[in-house]
C-alpha cells in the first residue's frame, strides 16, 4: 500500500522519508528562483525574504511527477492513497484526479483513492500522521480511508495572521477580506470553511487572540484530554509556545505538536502567523 501527500502538510522532510510516504512538493518562487518545497527550501528562507520586501509566489504540484508516481502505482498492481492539500487553496487536488484519470486510459485497474482534505499545514498533516500510523499497524486501505474523512470532516483549524494583505494578493481569501492592522496591532482570526479561509473575528493583541482561541476551543472540541493538538507558527516559536501553555493547562492533551509553518503556506500567511487544530469529535 502506498501513501501519496504533497507539502502543504508542512510535516517535515524526515517524516516522509521514515514513514515511507510519497512526498509531491509545491513549488516556491522568490525573484528568480524557483524552489522544490521541502526537498530543497525551508520555510525560513521565505520568512526572510518576505521580511526583506520581496513576494514569493507558488504554484502546485508538478503533473509530470503525479503522472510518473501513479503509473507505476499501477505497474506494479499496488494500491494506494493520496491524501491532497484543500481543494479550495490550490489547483493540486484536480490536478492529480485529472492525471489519475489519464493514468487510468492506459492501466483501467489503477487502484488509487484520492482524498481532498479541505485542510491545510499542520491540520491536514494530522491526517496524514494518522494514515500511516495506521498503515504501520497492519489496518486496510479502505479503513485508513475511513478513519481519514472522517478526521477531516470533523477537523477545526484556527489561524491568526500578522496581515491579511498577503492572502489576499495570493488569492487564498477574497481582497474584500483584507485589511492591515499592524499599527493598531490588531490580529484577524480565521478559520476553515469547507476548504476556504474565513476571516470571523479581529482582535487586539496575541493575549487577546490565544485567549479567543482557547474559548474556541472550549466551544467546538470535543474530548480534548484524548487529542493530539497541533499548532503551526511563522517563524515564532514563542507565540507558539505561550498558546501551548494554555491548551495543556486548560485540556491536558495526549500531546501538543509544533512546527513552523512549510515554504508555501508561509509565502501565503507571511511572518507571526499562528495556526492552531483539534477535533470537534474523535469518534
Amino acid at each position: 500500500m502506498r501513501l501519496f501527500a504533497d507539502s502543504a502538510s508542512d510535516l517535515p522532510k524526515d517524516f516522509f522519508e521514515n514513514e515511507n510516504v510519497v512526498l509531491f512538493p509545491l513549488r516556491v518562487h522568490i525573484g528568480d528562483q524557483d524552489f522544490e518545497d521541502i526537498r530543497g527550501i525551508q520555510s525560513i528562507k521565505v520568512f526572510d525574504a518576505i521580511r526583506a520586501g520581496s513576494h514569493p509566489k507558488t504554484s502546485q504540484v508538478s503533473p509530470e511527477e503525479m503522472l510518473t508516481a501513479f503509473e507505476q502505482l499501477a505497474k506494479d498492481a499496488d494500491e494506494g492513497y493520496y491524501i491532497a492539500f484543500s481543494s479550495e487553496l490550490s489547483g493540486t487536488y484536480s490536478t492529480a484526479v485529472m492525471v489519475a484519470d489519464q493514468v487510468r486510459e492506459e492501466y483501467p485497474d489503477l487502484k488509487l483513492t484520492i482524498l481532498d482534505s479541505k485542510a491545510a499545514s499542520l491540520g491536514y498533516g494530522l491526517l496524514v500522521k494518522e494514515a500511516a500510523k495506521l498503515r504501520a499497524a497492519g489496518q486496510p486501505l479502505d479503513k485508513i480511508i475511513e478513519k481519514t474523512r472522517f478526521m477531516a470532516d470533523h477537523l477545526e483549524s484556527l489561524f491568526t495572521v500578522e496581515d491579511l494583505d498577503y492572502m489576499a494578493k495570493g488569492g487564498r481569501i477574497s481582497k474584500g477580506s483584507a485589511f492591515v492592522g499592524g499599527l493598531l496591532n490588531i490580529k484577524p482570526l480565521l478559520h476553515v470553511e469547507e476548504g476556504k479561509l474565513v476571516p470571523i473575528e479581529k482582535l487586539r493583541g496575541r493575549k487577546k487572540v490565544i485567549k479567543r482561541m482557547i474559548e474556541l476551543m472550549k466551544e467546538r472540541g470535543n474530548q480534548l484530554d484524548q487529542q493530539t493538538i497541533a499548532i503551526s507558527h511563522g517563524d515564532d516559536e514563542e507565540f507558539a509556545n505561550a498558546l501551548k501553555q494554555e491548551i495543556e493547562e486548560n485540556f491536558h492533551p495526549q500531546s501538543v505538536e509544533i512546527h513552523m509553518i512549510g515554504s508555501v503556506i508561509a509565502a501565503h500567511t507571511g511572518p507571526g502567523t499562528l495556526a492552531l487544530f483539534f477535533f470537534n469529535q474523535i469518534d
